[in-house]
């Protein structure tokens, strides 16, 4: 009820400014610009208002995902100059409440995309875009699950510990598996998003587990990381490794085997229909408070089929 009255008193603070209000910059901020499926949420939000006079779009992040400070100042930086709305990737649940309020107060629409916000900050916007990660967690564990069977060790390699993404799709993840098998789950450990960090992690882990027979890497870094130390390794291909998103590297690790799938969001989409929805509340339409962006498990079998090409990048 206290989302739906703080919804409907930005709702009519909009109406009231729709005048000016319809004109001016969507700022766009994500997690990191660093990453290839933060530049394909870019190219959505770009095909958003391609064509079209009455907004501009900025993309902008900091370096990396664990530089939270930097994201909380993008976003304080873009309150405070007015911009006509904001769509936000929060890098931590908490830290970006703060600033998510302040663009509130100054009645400017939030629309938050890929991770959620905590709870204390759940009135302050006004759409959440996301990939159901429980759900993805789940297919993935499935698809390790027919794999491997229901005995063995299985890795995890995660990235940020308490992103909100991070908290649906590899708790699902591991929940998945507790219940379905008797396999031991080795980790989690976590990059920080760093492709270098989880090459170097996933080496240690298969040098002190030579009887892991399954590992899941759950972010792009991540994942690329964890597959080029499985290759130095030598253990392509006898190892059940799972990676998630789907950029050109990943691909390439479906393609030869040494990921048996990766789960691919729908980032494009994420960019895409997170503008959209800031411009439909500027005109004062209504808008759902959860939108599911969706997931598709890419694998050797599937890779060509035009519903994962759409979302591969």
């Amino acid at each position: 009820m206290k989302k739906l009255i703080s919804t409907m008193v930005m709702a009519s603070a909009l109406a009231l400014t729709a005048a000016t209000a319809h004109a001016g910059e969507i700022a766009v901020i994500v997690k990191t610009t660093n990453s290839n499926f933060w530049q394909n949420v870019n190219k959505g939000a770009s095909a958003a208002v391609e064509g079209q006079e009455a907004h501009t779009m900025t993309f902008n992040g900091p370096a990396s995902e664990s530089a939270i400070a930097d994201q909380v100042n993008l976003v304080e930086n873009a309150v405070n100059r007015g911009v006509t709305g904001i769509v936000l990737a929060p890098s931590d649940p908490e830290a970006l409440v703060p600033a998510v309020k302040k663009a509130f107060e100054a009645q400017i629409p939030v629309v938050i995309i890929d991770s959620g916000l905590a709870e204390n900050g759940k009135e302050f916007f006004q759409a959440f875009l996301s990939t159901d990660n429980c759900a993805a967690g789940q297919l993935v564990a499935d698809k390790m699950l027919s794999e491997v069977g229901t005995s063995g060790k299985v890795a995890v390699m995660s990235y940020v510990a308490g992103v909100g993404s991070e908290v649906g799709r590899v708790g699902c993840f591991v929940k998945r598996i507790n219940e379905k098998s008797d396999i031991e789950i080795v980790g989690p450990f976590y990059s920080q998003s760093q492709m270098a960090t989880a090459l170097n992690q996933t080496t240690d882990v298969l040098a002190a587990n030579d009887d892991l027979v399954g590992i899941f890497g759950a972010n792009e870094p991540t994942a690329i990381g964890m597959g080029r130390a499985i290759v130095q390794a030598g253990k392509a291909g006898s190892i059940t490794a799972l990676g998630f998103d789907g950029n050109a590297d990943l691909q390439d690790f479906v393609r030869d085997g040494t990921l048996a799938g990766t789960a691919v969001q729908g980032s494009f989409q994420m960019g895409e229909l997170g503008v959209q929805a800031i411009m439909k509340l500027l005109n004062g339409e209504n808008v759902s408070e959860f939108i599911d962006t969706g997931v598709v498990l890419a694998t050797k079998e599937n890779i060509d089929q035009p519903e994962v090409q759409n979302v591969l990048y």
